[in-house]
């Protein structure tokens, strides 16, 4: 399926915000639009990746349908939109999609709809009633899930929630590579417009210090603005404000939902720090604690303590959550939003920065 591809005017005189990957974290949307002050004045591009990976998948699309009556709103499809309908149009073999719906349950978009029209779709037999059973139900769902393009395309931005190799001939582009591009920024690419993409959270792209806020590369153009809401123990949903005049400078606001307390000390950060993040985080256990545990990062033969409740068991052997050694810059009197508090410590953002705080806290 080639991508679908959509001009976009924005007028000069109002506020473009633009979000990604929600996830279904309905609670995140609303903190974050009232944060920003959301209004009737205001333009809001979602990216794509509204479904999947949480429950609220379908109350956060219904939420998005009904303010688009009131508000100004345009939508791309990402590529968790695309697992409803690849399943709806049976493009993906019984066996993969039954492996992945009985993977994520009601974490599945399709999955809650199949049960919530009475289908059991734990066996593939039950697939083609499913199907039928969905398409009946949720109508208006579908048709808005159906209309959304892949790319919107303005004279000074390009818009596609995983990203393209290229700026012309965008109609002849595979629909489904536009939507599901990992690691995107590490392809090298450079542009005339500032593309805009979400689909690989951000944090991903730091070696070193994990951050959460969008990742802005003026040189080349792109604009990266997923910051592992829903998906991250200590994700974000990000908005990027768009400048009002061509080449001004971008903003960003943020919602994560933590409690936020006062540093009572001040702290120097840490000279080395890193950032065990996804697809880089094997691991070998040293030393099982009952809080923390000492491991070896085996990618680069680093010791650290990792929570132990972040640690997990794959086929390739013993990973971990999301985790990093990181010491945050701290001068007494900031406030810090508090992800976890303990024994040692708290984990806590500070900007969209993740990183360990060891002194004293108090009421926000």
């Amino acid at each position: 399926m080639r991508a679908v591809v959509r001009p976009l005017s924005l007028p000069a005189d109002r506020r473009v915000l633009v979000i990604s990957d929600i996830h279904g974290n309905l609670p995140f949307l609303k903190g974050l639009l009232k944060k920003v002050q959301f209004s009737t004045d205001d333009i809001l591009l979602v990216l794509g990746d509204i479904l999947e990976k949480s429950t609220g998948g379908l109350d956060t699309l219904r939420y998005l349908m009904d303010l688009r009556r009131t508000h100004t709103l345009f939508f791309l499809q990402g590529n968790c939109e695309n697992v409803t309908l690849d399943f709806l149009n049976g493009a993906w073999p019984d066996q993969a999609a039954a492996q992945y719906g009985n993977f994520w349950g009601e974490k599945c978009a399709w999955v809650s709809m199949a049960h919530q029209a009475g289908v059991d779709v734990s066996d593939p037999k039950a697939f083609p009633a499913a199907r039928q059973a969905i398409e009946a139900l949720f109508p208006e769902e579908l048709a808005f899930l159906r209309a959304m393009p892949t790319i919107l395309l303005h004279e000074h931005y390009l818009f596609v929630h995983g990203g393209v190799p290229r700026e012309h001939h965008l109609e002849t582009l595979s629909a489904r590579a536009c939507m599901k591009n990992d690691a995107f920024l590490d392809q090298g690419h450079r542009f005339q417009r500032w593309v805009v993409v979400g689909h690989w959270p951000v944090t991903l792209y730091h070696p070193d210090i994990p951050s959460a806020k969008p990742l802005l590369l003026p040189d080349r153009h792109i604009a990266s603005i997923d910051g592992g809401c829903t998906l991250k123990a200590d994700g974000q949903l990000n908005a990027l404000i768009l400048p009002r005049e061509p080449g001004g400078a971008f903003s960003y606001r943020a919602y994560d939902g933590f409690p936020v307390m006062t540093a009572l000390a001040s702290q120097a950060p840490s000279p080395d720090p890193l950032n065990i993040r996804w697809g880089h985080s094997a691991l070998e256990v040293l030393s099982l604690g009952e809080e923390f545990s000492r491991c070896r990062h085996l990618e680069t033969g680093r010791e650290l303590d990792i929570l132990t409740d972040y640690l997990r068991q794959g086929p390739q052997g013993t990973y971990c959550l999301d985790s990093t050694d990181y010491l945050l810059p701290v001068t007494a009197g900031e406030r810090l939003a508090v992800v976890r508090r303990t024994s040692r410590g708290a984990l806590a953002k500070k900007d969209g920065v993740t990183g360990w705080y060891l002194g004293p806290l108090g009421e926000g």
